[in-house]
């Protein structure tokens, strides 16, 4: 697929996503730019590893900012996600592969939860009726 085909593609995934896909996709985005970051620690790439630490740092930063505080769990990952912001900073600053893979990890985690979660909503969600 080319490039301008493969951004039309993706463009209409996130227009079409459900706020839970859509919350899935940011985390493997997340967990992609991580993995590329610590790739590039182990070649020396040291401005693409600033560059991939900063986009996984962004994501996290939408999620922080999209949990909606009146639910008890939103305060448990606002916790998760900080911690995370700060092991990237550490990774970014004292090339931890360590700290970008304990986040690999933790990301995974809460990705896999979540995708659980997605599938289960669709499975509980209403048939509605096509016009």
């Amino acid at each position: 697929m080319n490039g301008q085909a493969q951004q039309a593609y993706l463009q209409m995934q996130v227009k079409t996503a459900s706020p839970g896909e859509l919350t899935l996709m940011l985390y493997n985005g997340c967990i992609r730019f991580m993995k590329q970051a610590q790739h590039c620690i182990e070649t020396r790439d040291y401005a693409g590893k600033n560059q991939y630490i900063q986009k996984a740092q962004n994501i996290i930063e939408e999620l922080l900012i999209t949990l909606d505080p009146q639910y008890e769990i939103s305060a448990n990952l606002a916790d998760l996600y900080r911690f995370m912001q700060s092991q990237l900073v550490e990774a970014n600053i004292r090339l931890q592969v360590d700290s970008l893979q304990s986040c690999i990890n933790l990301m995974t985690e809460l990705k896999d939860t979540w995708a659980e979660a997605v599938k289960l909503a669709r499975a509980n969600a209403p048939v509605q009726e096509q016009a």
